[in-house]
């Protein structure tokens, strides 16, 4: 997952971070708890197992339905660098965004805008989307206001076909194929 931000260069902004997190209680249930405030959780349980799953699968959610900011300040710089411990980096590269979580602790999931070079760097993380940084526009006549801006191309496959998208854009879409008609396998010898 690749997306574009349409702010100045010289903008930055924080780096984000949603936190999902398991809670047991003395009573033996546990309860989950997202830090946006408008997530609805499910009610208190005694279901680990179905708990887990779900923080599992809403840390995943939060990652789909995040835009990668080019813009945004590393998290962990923010947070000192304290997810990846004596391993010292000076932040660089782009931002990235990572789902963290230690499953052998298995209480709290994170997903985590950070820079190329703290990623690899924290422990238990996969990356999961990379920032696209707009192309700088040439000089040249205005665009009217309301005018679309044409998408980003199609991906490529070597030896210059274009992917396979929607029929209509790439490929041509030729319908169904039909197979070769099989010939009976003889044994030599053998005659009917």
């Amino acid at each position: 997952m690749t997306t574009t931000y349409s702010e100045s260069s010289t903008d930055r902004v924080p780096g984000r971070a949603w936190t999902i997190r398991l809670t047991g209680h003395a009573d033996r249930t546990a309860t989950l708890t997202c830090s946006t405030a408008g997530c609805r959780m499910p009610a208190r349980s005694r279901d680990l197992a179905a708990l887990r799953a779900f923080a599992a699968r809403h840390a995943a959610a939060h990652a789909k339905a995040a835009t990668v900011r080019p813009h945004a300040s590393c998290h962990c710089r923010a947070e000192h660098c304290e997810t990846h411990g004596d391993l010292k980096v000076r932040c660089s590269g782009g931002v990235v965004l990572i789902v963290r979580h230690d499953p052998s602790v298995g209480q709290v999931w994170s997903v985590e805008e950070v820079c190329e070079a703290c990623a690899p760097l924290v422990p238990h993380a996969l990356v999961v989307a990379r920032s696209v940084r707009p192309r700088p526009v040439a000089a040249g006549p205005a665009q009217p206001t309301g005018a679309q801006v044409p998408g980003p191309a199609r991906p490529t496959v070597p030896g210059g076909f274009s992917s396979a998208g929607a029929p209509g854009e790439g490929v041509p879409d030729t319908g169904p194929r039909r197979r070769a008609p099989r010939t009976p396998h003889r044994r030599p010898g053998r005659e009917r």
